[in-house]
């Protein structure tokens, strides 16, 4: 049994009760939302356990600790906005305010950003995004992220390979898989790939995927001409000006997210290249406007509104023993960007 006294924590209510930081929260703080059976049985426990309650930890639903911290990549890429709409859905619930933070893809300039939602005394920290190569930065964000929860904090983590929390994980190579088949099927052999930014997990991932279809298929992954650019709209550009120039018989481009899918389909039209007749083009993550694209996008659907939903849920609950992992699934979604490849390739 935890020692009453200043090192018990609001936490250690919560999970010795069964319920939510936040329901124990509202329990001991006797605000609504809360049944009064589980009121009750939320403060036995605390007595129980000795708990006193203090400024900074006293509840989730009154103070600093109302706020969720949340972290992206680029909060201005469809594929992120739609995440915090789903984090957004469930603070609402929950009464909970959310903080988002712009990390810009820079490893330092997130752990800057994951610092101050610290200092700032958020009750729950979530970071949305791919990880990076980098072993190091790697292990900074772990180690502040451990101390943020061994002062009582919660966190869960989108798109992360190692940061030893919990972890909404994205079907990357398996959807990656699926666009490599899917041109493979319709007589593609001369594909591109406008990779995204050098470094990332989640660049990786994807690719690794594209080229195990290959290797599935009987073909060479070094057939790939794969072009590293921005994760962007404009990176889409600069990697389709690339390969329009480096690798001009290609017959399909694999942009490894939406973002970048929308920057080649505007090189090829303002080219007079016509889409899918000429050239395919597949993207990843089916944003919002991916439908509505001319041509309408062939995309890898992630379940992003659910996923911010799924993140925020799972910080919310009593922390498991190990970190928790759910993974959000993945669809081919085939629209009218990719046809059949012409017929000097097939």
């Amino acid at each position: 049994m935890p020692r009453p006294g200043p090192r018990l924590r609001l936490v250690d209510v919560a999970e010795r009760a069964g319920v939510s930081l936040a329901t124990a929260s509202r329990a001991l703080a006797g605000r609504e939302g809360v049944s009064e059976e589980v009121a009750r049985h939320v403060r036995q426990v605390s007595r129980e356990l000795g708990y006193v309650a203090n400024p900074y930890a006293r509840t989730l639903a009154g103070g600093a600790s109302t706020t969720v911290g949340l972290i992206v990549h680029q909060i201005d890429d469809p594929y992120f906005s739609e995440i915090a709409s789903g984090v957004l859905q469930v603070a609402a619930e929950e009464g909970l305010l959310v903080q988002i933070a712009h990390s810009g893809r820079d490893p330092e300039n997130e752990l800057r950003q994951l610092r101050h939602l610290i200092a700032q005394q958020v009750g729950i920290i979530l970071i949305a995004g791919s990880g990076y190569d980098d072993p190091r930065v790697e292990a900074e964000a772990r180690a502040e992220l451990a101390g943020f929860q061994r002062a009582g904090g919660r966190v869960a983590v989108i798109g992360r390979h190692a940061l030893g929390v919990d972890a909404v994980v994205p079907d990357n190579e398996a959807g990656g898989r699926d666009i490599g088949a899917h041109l493979l099927g319709l007589g593609h052999r001369r594909i591109a790939v406008a990779a995204g930014t050098p470094g990332l997990t989640t660049v990786a991932d994807r690719l690794a995927g594209v080229t195990a279809a290959l290797a599935a298929h009987g073909h060479s992954p070094d057939d790939l001409a794969v072009v590293h650019s921005d994760f962007t709209r404009d990176g889409g550009r600069v990697a389709t000006e690339r390969i329009l120039h480096y690798h001009p018989d290609r017959t399909a481009i694999i942009a490894l997210n939406d973002a970048m899918a929308i920057g080649v389909l505007s090189v090829l039209r303002s080219r007079r290249i016509p889409v899918p007749e000429r050239v395919s083009v597949v993207g990843f993550d089916d944003v919002s406007v991916a439908a509505d694209l001319a041509p309408s996008l062939t995309t890898v659907r992630l379940p992003m509104t659910e996923m911010g939903r799924m993140a925020l849920t799972l910080a919310l609950k009593p922390r498991s023993t190990r970190p928790r992992r759910r993974s959000t699934g993945h669809t081919l979604i085939v629209r009218d960007s990719t046809g059949p490849a012409p017929a000097t390739d097939a």
